[in-house]
């Protein structure tokens, strides 16, 4: 496995990242066999893992905890915070105070003394970016934390939280983790351009497009995919936009066929290929599905089949727009009506 350079960090992580949301009741409930699919990565060179403190109430990160017991330093680890992690509404968002108990949490969890990169999991826009960016630069300060990173952050957010942080000596963000697949390229017309013009690492998730990708879904098929993290509308077939989708994931999965590459691997190959992308973040459920993801980090596709992607679905362009609902908020239609 060929190792990527993580923006200008001068850290190498592997062009996959194991993620780890699947492991505990949202996806995997046995935690042996979970320990065995993250040990499993490790040995094949996955040396990058991303879990986040809300995935199944904590269980994923005490998982991960669990299985790098003796192999901590073998892992860039990172985790996020942001999300509700209970009724009291201070125990979430971007604030000092929830970030100084937050990160205390996920240490524990993560039976470790420092997270590696440590994310904001979503902006928060009534939030002072320069609250997060202090609380987290002390965090830096105080080695709890190596390196801060933001997930799902506009173009225009990340260029102010860079100007904050020059602005006021804090630590910036050194990474962003967008959603990127071949269904949803809308962070090519603005995210990625802005995170290679900073020098910042991109770690994008769903690649497989929440499961439209894996090569199991097709026009004859009796469901449509699911997942339980995210919106059901996204999957809802009665759709114009989902059944442009399904006419789409038809013509992939035939030039998948025709250039004998299975669907699921052109997909994350595909992510992989942008200049911008330093890893793709995939998160297996069962020890089959991370054998499947594996070979993608060792697959070049030609320009042939990458100027028919293109055909298919034109740079810069996310097919259903509701899969582009998380970060630029302020771009969505209702948020355009003043």
């Amino acid at each position: 496995m060929q190792y990527r350079p993580l923006g200008r960090t001068g850290v190498q992580v592997s062009p996959l990242c194991l993620g780890a949301m699947m492991f505990g009741p949202w996806g995997n409930e046995d935690r042996a066999d979970s320990i065995r699919i993250i040990h499993a990565a490790l040995d094949a060179g996955i040396n990058f893992v991303d879990t986040a403190d809300v995935y199944s109430g904590g269980v994923s990160e005490e998982i991960v905890g669990e299985a790098l017991k003796g192999r901590r330093d073998e892992v860039f680890l990172a985790t996020k915070f942001f999300m509700p992690m209970g009724d009291d509404p201070n125990q979430r968002g971007g604030s000092r105070r929830w970030i100084m108990r937050a990160v205390e949490n996920s240490l524990s969890r993560l039976n470790t003394d420092h997270i590696d990169l440590y994310q904001v999991h979503r902006p928060t826009p009534e939030i002072d970016i320069e609250e997060t960016l202090g609380a987290l630069t002390d965090l830096v300060h105080q080695g709890k934390v190596r390196y801060i990173g933001s997930s799902s952050f506009s173009g225009s957010q990340i260029v102010e939280a860079q100007w904050a942080a020059k602005e006021n000596h804090f630590a910036r963000f050194v990474t962003e983790q967008p959603p990127y697949s071949i269904l949803v390229r809308g962070i090519e017309e603005d995210v990625l351009p802005t995170t290679q013009r900073h020098g910042m690492g991109t770690l994008t998730y769903s690649p497989l497009s929440g499961g439209w990708l894996s090569g199991r879904w097709r026009k004859n098929a009796a469901a449509a995919p699911t997942s339980a993290a995210r919106p059901n509308v996204r999957f809802d077939l009665s759709t114009p936009a989902n059944q442009r989708k399904l006419d789409i994931v038809e013509n992939l999965a035939q030039l998948a066929d025709q250039s004998g590459i299975p669907l699921l691997e052109m997909s994350i190959a595909f992510v992989l290929t942008h200049p911008g992308v330093t890893s793709a973040i995939v998160g297996p459920r069962t020890m089959d599905q991370l054998t499947s993801y594996l070979p993608a980090a060792d697959l070049t596709l030609t320009p042939e089949i990458l100027d028919r992607i293109d055909e298919l679905v034109a740079p810069g362009v996310t097919v259903n727009p509701d899969d582009n609902s998380y970060g630029a908020h302020e771009l969505l239609p209702t948020a355009r009506r003043r």
